[in-house]
């Protein structure tokens, strides 16, 4: 059965702490995700070893495998975005559908020791990204299609609470 989308706009969470997996972006700067994420990825990594890794909770939860395909496209689209605010003013980022992604990319029958990889590789490239970024930049702007404005400083920000709250879904 095909997860119901999620259309919540997840941007107040740079206003306040996730009151789900009690993140606070406030704590989060550019400066910091090279290490926040290469502190995630051995978790990421023992969650896709799993024996029940593909088992979806219930019917309208992603499984652990599913939740890693996202994160590590998350990581991919972010590196995008990213390197498109520091190379470019005013940068605009396309719509991404994670759903439909999620769909296309067959999340739910994908290869857990692949996924692994590839979410490592992804991890490392973003955490360097973020880990060259120069504080003069982080006030550079980025506007997502549905008219939110980031910074490099808040793209980081909700960029983090994005995996850790996935971490967090895998891990409760």
């Amino acid at each position: 059965m095909p997860i119901v989308p999620d259309e919540k706009d997840w941007t107040w969470v740079l206003s306040r702490p996730c009151p789900e997996c009690s993140f606070d972006s406030s704590t989060a700067t550019p400066a910091t995700v090279a290490r926040t994420v290469q502190n995630m990825l051995p978790r990421w990594r023992a969650v896709l070893r799993r024996p029940d890794v593909a088992e979806r909770p219930d019917e309208d939860t992603w499984s652990a495998l599913e939740y890693a395909c996202h994160v590590r496209d998350v990581f991919s689209l972010f590196d995008q975005r990213l390197n498109l605010m520091l190379d470019s003013d005013d940068a605009r980022f396309e719509n991404w559908d994670q759903d439909l992604t999620a769909v296309e990319k067959d999340y739910a029958n994908a290869d857990a020791a692949v996924v692994s990889a590839e979410l490592t590789a992804e991890g490392m490239q973003i955490a360097e990204s973020f880990a060259g970024t120069r504080e003069a930049e982080w006030g550079r702007k980025g506007l997502r299609s549905n008219g939110s404005e980031f910074t490099v400083l808040t793209l980081a920000q909700y960029f983090l609470h994005d995996v850790a709250h996935h971490l967090h879904d895998v891990d409760g």
